[in-house]
């Protein structure tokens, strides 16, 4: 190419960059006409955000054992500090790069949903991981919906166009079949897998493992640590895709009650926007929430506090204590999402409603040790039923290489 040929491309390029999205869709579904590269696979986990989840567990698997593939990882530019040092190929998301790559790839895998603008190539398989085990009702099983910027109709409408392009769907249990089946309206190739992100929890489980995470992250290797992940709730909010956050455990009790034998370290979920002020509790609480993988925090922390977040089921495959702090779960059960199961009487630990509960529970466990709820084992064989530390090789066995 000749530099008068050069500048004329770059002025496209620049021209594009500034374009609308209906001319962007139009060169995004005239490149998805090129054959498809059979080699080259998108990644994207949490919208970009984070180098996580089931996406990661793949792509590891991937690059240890099948080498020939060129992958690449669609990420968020406000979070590229996230995928620094992780040997990993990033593309701006929406970049004109990125959109070359998006409409020439052979494969997508992602774990939360496309914009739908996004016209999906014919000649793309598009591997759906999800990110969890639903506690809370989901897409087309939702009586209403509370997020800004749409309503229940429109909601549901969006998100089962979306869903209409996934080929292939991971579920980690047969309980998950059947709710995605339903709430997905999803009737391609299921994977029953489990979740290959978990299999790091069979795989990396030692204590060697969770001493050098401690050493690496800073936290102190002679106190207990407590995991508090909370979810986030469908009416308190900044604007679409920026959710509020109250704080309502009270962390300076905490400190004053445990903090010479215990820390905390904050995970909150992905679309939380809040930056919390945790100044008065240096050197009790960590903030983690933007932390690249909450996996490796499953395994560094003794107990975990939530909420209605699915963290609770991937963490049950430790079979370490869970505390659940749910100080508004009759709103949240009646008016924001409604369960599928009585979470009441199934869950894998306590429920309390107060701060004071929460410290009196942990002061239980140091007393006498982690005593599972009566029905955990049940819990454990239902939900955790098909994870062994084999999933990501189960999913690229039936995906990427038609076993």
């Amino acid at each position: 190419m000749n530099s008068a040929e050069n500048n004329t491309m770059k002025k496209i390029i620049k021209k594009l960059k500034k374009a609308p999205i209906i001319l962007y869709k139009w060169v995004f579904q005239i490149v998805g006409c090129l054959p498809a590269n059979s080699k080259i696979i998108m990644f994207e986990s949490y919208l970009g955000k984070q180098y996580s989840c089931n996406p990661r567990a793949i792509y590891e698997y991937l690059k240890e054992h099948h080498p020939e593939y060129k992958m690449y990882w669609s990420i968020d530019p406000r979070f590229v500090d996230n995928f620094k040092e992780k040997d990993v190929t990033i593309v701006p998301r929406f970049s004109i790069k990125w959109l070359f790559l998006m409409a020439l790839a052979k494969y997508w895998v992602t774990n939360s949903r496309m914009p739908l603008w996004i016209p999906k190539p014919r000649h793309t398989i598009y591997l759906q991981t999800w990110h969890g085990t639903p506690l809370k009702r989901l897409a087309a099983d939702m009586d209403e919906v509370h997020m800004p910027g749409t309503d229940t109709d429109k909601y549901k409408e969006n998100f089962l166009k979306e869903s209409s392009n996934w080929d292939y769907l991971i579920s980690p249990n047969a309980y998950s079949t059947e709710i995605f089946r339903r709430a997905f309206q999803f009737n391609k190739e299921m994977i029953e897998s489990g979740y290959p992100r978990n299999d790091f929890l069979y795989n990396a489980n030692t204590e060697k493992t969770v001493v050098n995470f401690k050493k690496q992250y800073g936290l102190p290797l002679d106190k207990k640590i407590i995991l508090y992940a909370p979810t986030w709730r469908d009416d308190q909010f900044y604007s679409v895709g920026k959710y509020k956050f109250d704080l309502e455990l009270d962390f300076g009790r905490m400190k004053e009650q445990l903090g010479e034998e215990y820390c905390i370290i904050l995970r909150l979920h992905y679309l939380i926007a809040e930056n919390l002020d945790l100044k008065e509790y240096e050197g009790f609480v960590y903030d983690f929430s933007n932390h690249e993988d909450i996996r490796e925090l499953y395994l560094l922390s003794d107990l975990l506090i939530t909420d209605y977040s699915s963290v609770f089921f991937d963490y049950a495959n430790l079979k370490r204590p869970m505390i659940f702090y749910v100080y508004d779960i009759d709103d949240y059960r009646e008016r924001l999402r409604g369960f599928y199961f009585d979470f009441e009487s199934k869950a894998p630990g306590p429920l309390v409603k107060t701060t004071d509960a929460v410290i009196e529970e942990i002061k239980r466990i140091k007393d006498n040790g982690f005593l599972p709820v009566a029905n955990f084992e049940a819990f454990y064989q239902k939900f955790c039923q098909w994870e062994n530390g084999t999933s990501a090789q189960k999913v690229v066995d039936q995906v990427f290489l038609k076993k």
